[in-house]
């Protein structure tokens, strides 16, 4: 009975300690290698005692000696030539030695290879710890992380050693193989992957989220998903600022930015970040940038250069301007062109008066290639004349707008048209109908003109006259009178959770069949402006083979927001300033608004003088 419970117990202690793996393994098996060892070796001493006569005469018989030969002989079978001349009793010793020598590293090879592969594999999963600093961390994954990263790479070219650390629920593996395969270059920046749970203080500790320099919070939808798939995304994103608040250490400057969908979510994280963490409505953003892009011809590049850190980018630049007035300072830049002031308490001022005065505290905001290119000169840099502008200003008539398509932006674009055009304009608004449609795509279309008739009430510039039709057959486009259209505008559309590449290929289709019939016309007859927005970049080039006038990349342009205001929050008030119909656009105006005769010869700087005093 007692010999039975201490063999258990035993037998539990020894499985308990072997179960640990690794170097309990490894010890079991060297005390398992020392007492063989000990015990062929006394077999050996006792036997050469016993029967002298069987051992060589000429081998040392002391029993050290017999120690070293047993340990030759297991470590080598190779080893058992010494006892060629010994007896028939030495050399079965000496097989039994062999093969438990074999025996025993076969065993050790296994422990080894197995715990290799063991720290492999681990190294696969993502779960070791990240020892970095002033690195950006995104947490999450979706269509928008390539992008992203591409445009941190470009921001982060001219530092020395610098690292992207990404945090996401997929494997290891998998984000790396999609990252090799869509970034090959990366210049000097290192990106580390890890994976595992956002939101866990764990996992954050292990990406050193404490140490970081900014914080990219990603939802795992897009703004294509159905509001059930946004609003789990929303609660998953909280949750995730919750644990990065948590973990990030007082007095700590670190720049959160975060991807929420709802407006009442966003009020939600500011309430319990008091407002440490940036959210914006990236819907908002792009329906206001498809509606200026329209109104404006080639306004999509600008955008795409000043939002890209590949162009052009704004900076807000601290200096000692002794008080200098900002219409002056435009020509004390080499590189650069002045578009604000950031007064020392916070406030933004986007064009300015000319005499404003720059203080010493101020922060000027300047559009530039690079921040280390920002030199501002006692002395100007180029002369200038003080031309003056033509008095003649662009009239605002009646316009008519085409939208093709219906997705969760067409209110929103709806609502900024009517700021912007003349009382009787009009909408009409196409959206899908097909008689082999889904159940969500019947949904959807309800939901439009439940939307729409909530909406017209609000509408004291617009009509909209919403129609139903197959969107996918030419013979819907046929029967419009395009000319008498002054921007066709084809948006991206779906059912809840197609996929973008599925999307992109509707809407080029549409853009086909649109040229084809304003390809048709007379030439001199007028041809209303096409603009359209697509969801992948790979879908760039197809799309500017479509006659298409402007086009945004929702994806594109919103990666190129994340990133810049990762790097510069405060960012972000420039573009809600410069996207607002109530702030300070940009436009592409004719030079005939400033010049009366052509050809006129001017420098750069004239242009600046020309425009102020416009």
């Amino acid at each position: 009975m007692f010999s039975l419970k201490f063999k258990d117990h035993f037998r539990y202690k020894f499985d308990t300690f072997l179960a640990k793996g690794g170097s309990n393994i490894f010890i079991s098996l060297f005390f398992v290698f020392i007492g063989i060892l000990v015990t062929i070796a006394l077999m050996r001493g006792i036997l050469l005692w016993i029967v002298p006569g069987e051992i060589d005469p000429d081998l040392d018989k002391s029993f050290p000696r017999q120690i070293y030969i047993i340990f030759l002989q297991m470590t080598d079978p190779g080893n058992m030539g010494v006892d060629t001349k010994s007896g028939i009793i030495i050399k079965v010793v000496a097989i039994l030695a062999g093969v438990a020598g074999v025996v025993i590293f076969s065993a050790l090879i296994a422990v080894i290879t197995t715990a290799l592969e063991g720290k492999i594999e681990e190294l696969k999963k993502g779960h070791t710890k990240v020892i970095e600093s002033g690195h950006t961390l995104i947490l999450g994954w979706n269509d928008r992380v390539t992008e992203i990263i591409r445009e941190l790479v470009i921001a982060n070219e001219s530092e020395p050693d610098s690292c992207v650390v990404i945090l996401s629920d997929l494997s290891k593996e998998e984000m790396d193989d999609i990252l090799e395969m869509r970034m090959p270059d990366r210049l000097n920046t290192r990106i580390v992957t890890r994976s595992g749970v956002v939101s866990s203080l764990i996992n954050l500790e292990i990406v050193s989220a404490e140490t970081c320099k900014s914080i990219i919070v990603l939802g795992n939808c897009t703004d294509a998903s159905s509001p059930e798939d946004r609003a789990a995304s929303d609660m998953r994103v909280i949750k995730t600022i919750l644990g990065v608040m948590a973990s990030k250490m007082e007095n700590n400057n670190i720049a959160i930015v975060a991807e929420v969908f709802d407006q009442r979510n966003r009020k939600i994280v500011g309430n319990i970040t008091k407002d440490e963490v940036i959210t914006f409505d990236t819907l908002d953003i792009i329906s206001k940038i498809l509606v200026q892009t329209s109104r404006s011809n080639g306004l999509s590049v600008v955008y795409s250069e000043i939002m890209s850190f590949d162009g052009c980018e704004m900076y807000f630049e601290g200096g000692d301007w002794a008080d200098a007035r900002f219409g002056e300072m435009q020509y004390h830049f080499p590189d650069g062109i002045l578009m604000g002031i950031r007064r020392e308490d916070g406030e933004l001022l986007i064009t300015p008066a000319a005499d404003t005065t720059v203080g010493s505290d101020d922060d000027i905001l300047i559009l530039a290639d690079d921040d280390s290119t920002i030199e501002y000169r006692p002395q100007p840099v180029a002369p200038h004349r003080d031309l003056q502008p033509e008095e003649r200003k662009g009239a605002i008539r009646v316009e008519r707008e085409l939208i093709v398509g219906w997705n969760t932006k067409t209110e929103i674009i709806i609502r900024e048209y009517n700021d912007y055009v003349k009382a009787g304009s009009q909408i009409d608004v196409l959206i899908h109908h097909h008689e082999d449609e889904s159940a969500s795509a019947q949904r959807q279309r309800e939901k439009a003109r439940e939307q729409l008739d909530a909406l017209e009430p609000e509408l004291s510039n617009l009509k909209i006259d919403l129609r139903e039709a197959d969107l996918m057959a030419s013979e819907t486009y046929d029967h419009l009178d395009l000319t008498s259209y002054d921007n066709l505008l084809v948006l991206s559309q779906g059912d809840e959770g197609d996929d973008p590449e599925k999307i992109d290929s509707e809407t080029i289709i549409i853009l086909l069949m649109l040229r084809k019939i304003l390809e048709g016309l007379p030439d001199d007859q007028h041809r209303p402006k096409l603009i359209t927005e697509v969801m992948d970049t790979k879908n760039q080039s197809l799309v500017a083979r479509a006659g298409v006038n402007d086009f945004i990349i929702s994806n594109q342009l919103m990666s190129m927001l994340f990133a810049q205001i990762s790097e510069e929050p405060d960012i972000l008030r420039v573009y809600l300033e410069i996207f607002s119909e109530d702030g300070s656009e940009i436009y592409l105006k004719s030079t005939e608004m400033y010049f009366n005769e052509f050809p006129v010869t001017v420098t750069y700087a004239d242009l600046i003088a020309v425009a102020q005093n416009r």
